[in-house]
C-alpha cells in the first residue's frame, strides 16, 4: 500500500476586505501628504487591477482633500519585454489582452501618480513608464501599490507601498477586488499550486 500524498498547501489569506480599505485609506493619507499641489496631480491606473484601486484612491482623496484628481488607466502591452515575437517564432507564453490607454487631461506639469496591484520584478512598471511617455511629460511620475512582493530585476522603488510581503519566487500573490472577482481579499498562492495554474 503506497503512501497517501499530504494535501496541497492552501493559499494563505494576507489581506480581507477590511483591511484592504484600510490599506487604501491610508496610501490616500500619504498621497495628500506628500502632494503640495493636489491639483497638479493625477492617479493612472495600470490595466486590469491599478484601474479600479486608482479609482478607489481618487474617492478616498476627495473625501478627505475635497479635491478630485483627475483620474486614467494605461495599457502596458506593446511596451512589455515579453511580448515581442522575434525571428517569425511563434510566442513563447500566451499574450496579454489588449486594453485601452486612456489619459483624457494633459501630462505636462502634473505629478502623475501610477498605481499597481502588485510590485515584483519592476518590468510591468517600467512598461508603463513607457507607455505614459508617449502621451507626454509629466513633472514627476510616483508609484503606489497595494503590495510589494520584492524581487526587483529593475531599480524600481514605490512611494506609497500598501503591504511589503516578502515572498518566494515560486509563489504568487493574488490580489482580488470586488469590482473584477467579486470581492476584496490578497492572497499568498504556495508553489506547487501557483505552478499547477501556470
Amino acid at each position: 500500500m503506497s503512501a497517501s500524498q499530504p494535501p496541497a498547501p492552501e493559499p494563505r489569506a494576507i489581506l480581507d476586505g477590511e483591511s484592504v480599505s484600510r490599506t487604501l485609506a491610508r496610501i490616500a493619507h500619504e498621497i495628500i501628504e506628500r502632494n503640495d499641489h493636489l491639483d497638479d496631480v493625477a492617479l493612472v491606473g495600470i490595466h486590469t487591477r491599478g484601474v479600479p484601486l486608482a479609482r478607489r484612491l481618487r474617492d478616498l482623496v476627495e473625501e478627505r482633500s475635497g479635491v478630485r484628481l483627475p483620474l486614467g488607466a494605461v495599457d502596458i502591452t506593446f511596451h512589455r519585454d515579453d511580448v515581442v515575437v522575434r525571428a517569425g517564432g511563434a510566442p513563447r507564453a500566451a499574450q496579454p489582452v489588449v486594453h485601452g490607454t486612456e489619459l483624457g487631461f494633459p501630462l505636462r506639469g502634473k505629478t502623475m501618480i501610477l498605481v499597481d496591484d502588485v510590485l515584483y520584478t519592476g518590468r510591468t512598471i517600467r512598461a508603463a513608464i513607457d507607455a505614459l511617455l508617449d502621451y507626454g511629460r509629466p513633472d514627476r511620475v510616483q508609484l503606489a501599490v497595494l503590495v510589494d512582493r520584492g524581487h526587483r530585476e529593475l531599480p524600481i522603488r514605490p512611494d506609497y507601498v500598501g503591504k511589503n510581503l516578502p515572498t518566494a519566487r515560486d509563489e504568487r500573490v493574488q490580489v482580488e477586488l470586488a469590482e473584477t472577482d467579486g470581492e476584496d481579499r490578497v492572497l499568498l498562492v504556495p508553489a506547487s499550486e501557483a505552478a499547477d495554474r501556470g
